[in-house]
């Protein structure tokens, strides 16, 4: 109580109550002149700046994203900087309200410049004779993000405030908010919100915790003093500080606040993602002006795939890298892309793309061998092939890898044993250039020891090929012959496939006969349809298998090529492959088996199918050869039953054939359609379309044609 005894909360007397409202009036005038005067300075201080740039605040760091959007790999800026791209919208709404409580609780009301704020720092700087407070807006902290400036004052103060309201008008509170997200400096290299979320807490920030929310919204006050890999009791003092914040303007419980506050702050910086690096690298370097980049790989399974290959590489031995490629079969989208078994290994030279490397793949392509054999009507996988000591020229006999011999066995059998001897004889039969000039025509980009001709050996590997090539042609396989072009962004758009490297049933055949294929130690059989390869010298370690929906291909090896003593396909490679196969998370599945196949035993093929006998063939005078159709002829089925039809007895179209030793067989797409003691005949096609047209004769001489009916 007062000493005159009077009552405090009595109302003022008249006089007393004038004298305070002319005090306040007094004040509000000032307030108001300092604020007109400061409006007419702002006006003519604008004025004198050049127009606002903000080409630097707009750059970001590239980012790579697999399909759904997680991030693989971003790329510093040219200036190093980690400054990657975000929007409010890609942050837990925690933080936006932390934030703004903190820092301009009128931010959604001042257009730039807050008034009261002003007034504030003025009335303390009048009184006091120094700055306290900065009446710093959000808007205006962007305004100095965009344009830095080292000193403190009272110009540079103005600057701000006028660039400030540009940056208002010119983005809008969403586009200003934005900006402050991707600038805010977060301690060294760091800058914007979800580099920091990325770099201290491994996380994107929509996903942030109420104490990780805090902690990003005290560092970019001071963010080389309470950076907390450097200074962690000071960044949890600032934490703690914006958590009371939080809690005063009801943002946060208390409970919630506590639970926070107990929280470990970080204590150094995580490395930022670099899953499928390879792949983002080639990515960029294909589009170095895109900032974000969708591929289509699976990031989940790219992860858990390149686990896989840096344990298995690590346990073959020193040196050694893998690769791993996988594709979806519907499409040919690129799912996974582990190019080395380590990216920042250098002693196994992980910067090396090796499913883009040149290298030989032993028996690896012995399954396009028999697909062609199959296709030209050569050989069915019940007939019978000859394992036994052969020499197919002056210098060239070859052996199987076990040094032994099987004697008789059927094609299927030779196959899934990956025989040499049967091989190279169909492969004598087929042609080598004939099969080369195949599989480029499939796409792929073979290379030739030193542009030497094709020979016998390629059979067995002798040539170049990338995990990449080996892929797609496995990948066609699956796909009823069909080769696909390879999808590696998620917003690419499949195409029709323009590449054959077999025909459907063959295909087919080859599948079969590989899903039967003896499996690895520990595996399951009959899963999946696949084949083991090892390059001469022992440099080279494949495993190629596929099932309905997807294909898998495994390389290991030294990136330099040296030979690696008990480096085999069937033992490093395949249980690699059947690993990552169970890595998909889906249960293999057969490609579906054509209606047209042939699926009989030996004794039931036709006669020239069940033994291929290619010495009988060149004993037996003149060489079968069709005469008509001709090869890459467009037939019209209706002129074609016009012409020939009525010479035959009937309408179809005119199969003739010159030389050979009757019976003839002849097949279309590897099924036999006619058999006659004639060398010509007559076979009703069911409809357009490319067909494969085969003959063979009673010694197994053949030729095959490919035609377009329409």
């Amino acid at each position: 109580m007062p000493q005159d005894g009077s009552d405090p909360r009595a109302p003022a007397p008249p006089r007393k109550r004038a004298r305070g409202l002319r005090a306040a009036l007094g004040a509000a005038a000032l307030g108001l002149g300092l604020l007109g005067a400061g409006a007419v300075a702002l006006w003519r201080y604008a004025g004198t700046l050049p127009p606002l740039d903000l080409a630097g605040a707009e750059s970001r760091s590239t980012v790579v994203l697999d399909r759904s959007g997680t991030l693989l790999r971003p790329f510093a800026t040219a200036d190093g900087r980690w400054r990657l791209p975000v929007t409010a919208e890609a942050v837990d709404p925690r933080y936006r309200a932390m934030l703004l409580a903190y820092e301009d609780r009128r931010f959604a009301a001042h257009p730039g410049i807050d008034p009261a704020a002003v007034l504030r720092a003025a009335g303390q700087w009048l009184t006091r004779g120094r700055i306290v407070s900065g009446a710093s807006t959000l808007s205006m902290q962007v305004a100095r993000l965009v344009e830095p400036r080292r000193e403190r004052s009272l110009e540079a103060k103005l600057r701000q405030m006028v660039r400030a309201v540009t940056l208002e008008r010119r983005l809008g509170k969403a586009g200003l908010l934005d900006l402050y997200l991707a600038l805010a400096p977060y301690g060294g290299p760091l800058e914007g919100v979800r580099a920091a979320s990325v770099a201290y807490f491994g996380r994107e920030p929509v996903r942030l915790t109420a104490a990780q929310a805090a902690l990003l919204v005290a560092l970019p006050q001071s963010p080389e003093t309470r950076r907390p890999d450097r200074f962690p009791e000071r960044a949890r003092a600032a934490r703690d500080r914006v958590l009371a914040v939080a809690v005063a303007r009801g943002i946060l419980t208390a409970a919630e606040a506590d639970a926070a506050r107990a929280e470990p702050v970080p204590t150094a910086r995580r490395p930022f993602p670099m899953l499928a690096a390879h792949a983002a690298e080639e990515a960029v370097a294909a589009d170095p002006g895109a900032a974000t980049i969708r591929l289509a790989i699976d990031g989940r399974l790219q992860e858990r795939l390149e686990v896989l290959a840096a344990e298995r590489a690590a346990a073959a031995g020193p040196d050694l890298s893998a690769a791993i490629l996988v594709l979806d079969n519907r499409d040919g989208r690129v799912l996974a892309q582990v190019g080395s078994a380590g990216y920042l290994d250098p002693a196994r030279r992980g910067a090396i793309d090796m499913t883009l490397a040149v290298r030989s793949p032993g028996s690896a392509l012995k399954p396009f061998v028999y697909a062609m054999a199959f296709a030209d009507g050569l050989a069915h996988p019940e007939t019978l092939l000859e394992d036994r000591p052969a020499r197919f020229s002056a210098s060239y006999a070859p052996e199987n890898f076990d040094l032994t011999f099987q004697g008789t066995v059927t094609a299927r059998r030779a196959l899934q044993l990956s025989l040499n001897v049967p091989a190279v004889e169909l492969m004598d039969a087929v042609g080598p250039a004939r099969f080369i000039a195949r599989l480029r025509a499939a796409g792929a980009g073979i290379q030739l020891p030193r542009d030497a001709a094709p020979g016998l050996p390629v059979a067995l590997g002798g040539l170049g090929i990338t995990v990449t090539d080996l892929a797609r042609l496995y990948a066609g396989l699956a796909r009823g012959g069909a080769v696909p072009d390879l999808l590696r962004r998620a917003d690419g758009a499949a195409a029709e496939s323009r590449h054959r490297v077999a025909e459907p049933v063959a295909a087919w055949y080859v599948a079969d006969i590989l899903r039967g294929t003896p499996p690895p130690e520990n595996a399951l059989p009959n899963r999946i349809a696949y084949k083991t390869g090892t390059s001469y010298g022992y440099r080279d370690a494949w495993a190629a298998g596929f099932d309905r929906h997807a294909t898998v291909v495994v390389w290991a090896g030294r990136p330099d090529g040296a030979a690696v003593p008990g480096l085999v396909g069937r033992t490093v490679a395949a249980p690699i492959l059947f690993d990552a196969f169970a890595r998909l998370g889906t249960e293999p599945e057969p490609v579906p088996q054509p209606r047209d196949a042939l699926v009989v035993g030996t004794g039931s093929l036709p006669p020239p199918l069940r033994h291929l006998r290619r010495e009988a063939a060149e004993a037996a005078g003149p060489a079968l050869r069709i005469a008509y159709p001709p090869d890459g002829a467009r037939i019209d089925l209706g002129l074609a039953a016009d012409r020939h039809g009525a010479a035959e007895g009937g309408p179809g179209l005119a199969l003739k054939a010159l030389g050979g030793v009757p019976p003839l067989t002849w097949l279309v797409d590897g099924q036999p359609v006619v058999q006659t003691p004639r060398r010509r005949a007559e076979w009703a096609p069911g409809g357009a379309g490319f067909a494969r047209i085969s003959v063979l004769d009673a010694t197994g001489a053949s030729d095959s044609v490919s035609v377009r009916l329409e």
